[in-house]
């Protein structure tokens, strides 16, 4: 059972303290040197906020800033590379044929760009299948690539069906950064493919003299981000964990209400400006890591979406709605009515090193605020 709900006039809630206490086995080590591998590889920025951890009060704040990721303006291309660089290795293995093969995904955005830019750079193909609400730009900016895009009228659920019926044809395969049960390997590579960017934070932290954080806040979609979050942060022995607080969209908290209820639901999911997280139902393969391994989930509005957003870019951040999102749900949960509770829900005091990740910037989001020039 939960041990904290929503209250009256306070956001949308959930703490699990307890989960600082749970372990699971590391990602394998090898990714970030396939990542270094390749052309145009660089550590994204890790940005310090003073005036954030004053707002906030805690210690010191940092935006691990992925606006601008092997070429893209998103983290996404981490695990799309490595899960194609996986997939095309076991499909030599397995005897597959020498011609190219057609990658095929739904997306909000993200994946599907870096899924089809992966295509194009080693000489498959790709198609992606974007669900009703996506801006024409971003779906511009799929077709771009190369990719063949095919419109859904539905919401990302459906567009995941029909990508998996699609990928049924000979020479194609499912690459879905979601997974359900009977479909868990790749959707499992791409998790480890996000796991360079939780290493590049340790490195970047030591550097600056911060230690370890004390928070960390991810925002989720289907949840694979914050399955990499939390195997990194739950696998390394440490006499501090971090507390790790997700942050969803009100209109599609499928985490929030999945934790809250204790088992995975699927919910209808309404309209939010944070494209890339409207998801209806958690990844089966990061449930029982968020179950167990996050200690707080937070719903937000686009409101505080769009301030979040604003606010970054005014620091030199730049930041799509959706990337601000841990910076809008670091807020909810650390100051307000009722944020004395969730401060000690998260074990966090004056002198706490909080991290939020940036996942995209505003050339992923066309709803997304103008960064600060």
């Amino acid at each position: 059972m939960p041990e904290t709900a929503t209250a009256p006039r306070t956001p949308p809630w959930y703490a699990r303290p307890a989960a600082r206490r749970w372990t699971c086995p590391p990602a394998p080590t090898e990714v970030r040197r396939f990542h270094a591998s390749l052309p145009g590889y660089a550590p994204t920025p890790l940005t310090e906020l003073p005036a954030l951890a004053a707002e906030l009060g805690v210690g010191r704040v940092f935006v691990k800033d992925e606006s601008r990721r092997l070429g893209l303006p998103a983290f996404k291309a981490l695990g799309a590379s490595w899960a194609v660089h996986r997939t095309l290795a076991a499909r030599a293995a397995d005897g597959g044929g020498p011609g190219p093969v057609t990658l095929v995904t739904a997306t909000d955005g993200n994946h599907g760009r870096a899924v089809a830019r992966t295509a194009r750079v080693l000489g498959q193909r790709a198609r992606v299948f974007v669900p009703h609400g996506v801006h024409p730009r971003a779906v511009a900016a799929i077709a771009e690539e190369g990719a063949e895009v095919t419109a859904v009228e539905g919401p990302y659920d459906e567009a995941v069906r029909l990508a998996a019926e699609a990928a049924g044809a000979p020479d194609a395969v499912l690459l879905q950064d979601t997974a359900w049960p009977g479909y868990e390997r790749i959707p499992g590579w791409i998790v480890e493919g996000y796991s360079t960017l939780c290493a590049e934070i340790d490195e970047q932290l030591a550097a600056a003299g911060a230690g370890t954080p004390g928070l960390v806040a991810v925002p989720v979609g289907v949840g694979s981000l914050a399955q990499a979050v939390v195997t990194h942060y739950r696998s390394r022995p440490s006499a501090a964990p971090p507390a790790l607080l997700a942050v969803e969209p009100v209109a599609a908290s499928c985490v929030l209400e999945s934790l809250l209820g204790g088992e995975p639901v699927a919910i209808a999911t309404g309209e939010t400006a944070m494209a890339g997280l409207n998801c209806g139902t958690p990844s089966s393969l990061a449930w029982p890591f968020l179950r167990d391994g996050l200690d707080a989930a937070v719903a937000v509005t686009d409101a505080l979406g769009a301030r979040a957003a604003a606010d970054l870019a005014a620091c030199g951040v730049s930041s799509g709605p959706c990337g601000a999102a841990s910076l809008a749900g670091a807020r909810a949960a650390l100051t307000g009515e009722g944020a004395g509770a969730r401060r000690s829900a998260l074990g966090v005091g004056p002198a706490t090193v909080v991290v939020l990740l940036n996942t995209e910037g505003t050339a992923a989001n066309p709803h997304a605020a103008p960064a600060a020039r």
